[in-house]
């Protein structure tokens, strides 16, 4: 997908709101979980039961609700990797079922993948060939080499770490290098080695101060931002100093939107939380 596509979907559905599909068995409505115990669900020929089944449950109820409120999908591999191999069959369900009924949808692995050499290939190859994501975030510590294999794709993105919203970032982000911060020659050395049609950053909503001056260097760049919702992340702020000319932002909430409401309602309750969020 190209930039110019995700512009059109910004402009069709007024809207630059990522929905975080952090799916946590303990935190989904008991209407969800009691589906583990229930009995298979049979998906595009392939059984699901147990949690497996309630997350892949779980997921195209909220998917059904808030697609056309958003314009991205950000599974993080986390909450689906520590169920084992159910819950990445669960992952790969997921993105089966947006790609087969919301295929205008760009779809980012949150998976911080930071290696080199043919590992960063394999990993490149793991999320742009075999699960058909559009994007897959990269830490950028090992330098270029662990970034450079995920460029190589048309229509596929590096979304590269630049300044997270964690409490901590600021322990490295923050260093001053020479005459700047280290998150901002960081992004300079990955703009060097790409464009704005392969690569974003990855900027916190809880750092939306920044986003002025981080447009003074960055004005073309898409900027992945978390942090709105539940960890405090104001979307108005974050589009009032970070957007531009495409919109150039993916606005993520994850649990404010998809655990907003703990009753049989929560999909109902998504799409409203995902329609205040995405409105501008």
């Amino acid at each position: 997908m190209k930039r110019e596509d995700l512009y059109r979907q910004i402009q069709a559905k007024r809207s630059m709101l990522c929905v975080g599909l952090d799916v946590d068995f303990a935190k989904m409505p008991e209407c969800v979980k009691v589906l583990a115990e229930s009995g298979e669900l049979m998906f595009q020929g392939q059984e699901f039961k147990g949690k497996a089944r309630s997350i892949v449950e779980f997921n195209k109820a909220i998917i059904d609700a808030t697609a056309e409120h958003c314009i991205a999908y950000k599974p993080n591999l986390a909450f689906y990797e520590c169920y084992g191999s159910d819950g990445v069959r669960a992952l790969e369900a997921t993105v089966d079922y947006i790609r087969s009924h919301y295929p205008e949808m760009f779809l980012i692995a949150d998976a911080k993948r930071g290696d080199i050499g043919n590992t960063a290939k394999m990993y490149a190859k793991a999320f742009f060939e075999t699960m058909d994501f559009d994007a897959v975030t990269v830490a950028p510590y090992m330098g270029a080499d662990s970034v450079t294999p995920f460029l190589g794709y048309e229509g596929k993105w590096a979304i590269v770490l630049a300044l997270t919203s964690n409490a901590s970032a600021s322990q490295f982000q923050m260093a001053q290098k020479e005459d700047k911060p280290l998150y901002q020659a960081v992004m300079e050395e990955m703009m060097a080695i790409s464009n704005p049609d392969n690569m974003m950053f990855v900027v916190g909503a809880t750092k939306a101060d920044k986003l002025s001056e981080i447009r003074s260097f960055c004005p073309d760049n898409f900027l992945l931002v978390p942090g709105v919702g539940a960890q405090g992340g104001s979307a108005e702020e974050v589009m009032k100093y970070g957007a531009n000319d495409m919109g150039g932002l993916l606005i993520n909430s994850s649990r404010g939107i998809i655990y907003a409401d703990n009753t049989a309602h929560f999909a109902e309750t998504a799409a409203v939380k995902a329609a205040e969020t995405a409105s501008f």
